[in-house]
């Protein structure tokens, strides 16, 4: 497969999970999930270099999710954990809702840096989760100076814990992230009440060159410094939402690499963008992310894919 990004790569951590998917009146089925994971994975198809750092158990969908991985190009690391590859039941409704119960543990350790990435990605369980996500700050922190950041928080309710405590971490990755994405339902559940754009502001004043918002089908909002812009969905026959949010992440990436704005060289543009560019970003995303709900499971688009949904909107 080739590879667009000059230099190198792009790195992910954070959780690979097991998603034991369940339909009424069919069994179970399990595929390849987590945030972080479809993050990495929708990357690496659309031509991008990508490690993931990731905790993956001796067992069977361990090795599932890494041949589903390395299928893409995923540069797959992880610890020496003999902890259990993390699994989620995903029950889907009749319009392809998606609700989760989860058996996680999360114990990813230190590890050596391999080279310098020019970006790197985190969120869901990973930044949240005691207590390896002591070890996903602390490597962001360290690559900080010579990586753009980004970060997804990705709520799962049931295993944020406590409220307040939940909302300082993500919080915490926020002012470390240059790119923050968020879907309306998480800020709900973080800020119950306020407006999402009230809350992206906030956010925007942290310190993040931009806050992304998604919104499902009613599209996309980005606030940038002095700027808002919005997107509307493209009209997409939906079979499930499961890898929406995690495509629309990748859509976003992608969008900013092809425009020279990753890595610490890009920065300083990444800062500076207009209220066009981020709209063509935004379109770029949603483009990705509709794709995706298309079809069943976290099935994001490759490059060809890509380009035709582009090119329909």
């Amino acid at each position: 497969m080739s590879r667009e990004l000059d230099g190198p790569d792009l790195l992910v951590i954070g959780e690979s999970v097991a998603d034991i998917v369940r339909l009424p009146g069919a069994a179970d089925r399990v595929h390849p999930g987590g945030s972080p994971a479809n993050v990495a994975y929708g990357l690496s198809r659309l031509g991008h270099g990508v490690t993931l750092r990731t905790q993956l158990g001796p067992d069977a969908n361990g090795r599932l999710i890494r041949g589903h991985l390395e299928s893409a190009g995923v540069a797959v690391r992880t610890d020496a954990s003999a902890a259990p590859t993390p699994s989620a039941a995903v029950t889907l409704d009749a319009a392809g809702r998606a609700t989760y119960t989860f058996e996680i543990t999360w114990t990813l350790g230190p590890a050596a840096a391999e080279g310098s990435p020019r970006h790197v990605h985190t969120g869901s369980i990973a930044a949240v989760m005691a207590p390896g996500s002591a070890a996903v700050l602390d490597a962001v922190g360290a690559l900080r100076s010579t990586a753009t950041v980004s970060y997804d928080p990705n709520v799962r309710p049931e295993l944020m814990g406590d409220h307040a405590e939940a909302v300082r971490r993500v919080e915490q990755c926020v002012a470390l992230s240059d790119v923050v994405k968020a879907s309306d339902e998480d800020l709900a559940w973080l800020y119950p009440g306020e407006d999402p754009r009230s809350v992206a502001g906030r956010w925007l004043g942290r310190g993040p060159a931009m806050v992304l918002v998604t919104r499902g089908g009613d599209g996309a909002l980005a606030v940038i410094p002095d700027a808002e812009a919005e997107v509307a969905a493209p009209r997409t026959e939906v079979v499930d939402t499961v890898g929406a949010g995690d495509a629309f992440m990748s859509g976003t990436l992608d969008a900013l690499a092809r425009r020279g704005l990753l890595g610490a060289d890009g920065r300083a543009r990444l800062y500076a963008l207009d209220r066009d560019t981020v709209a063509d970003v935004l379109r770029h995303a949603v483009a990705a992310a509709a794709v995706t709900v298309s079809r069943a499971g976290a099935n994001p688009p490759d490059r060809g894919e890509l380009t035709e949904a582009l090119a329909r909107t």
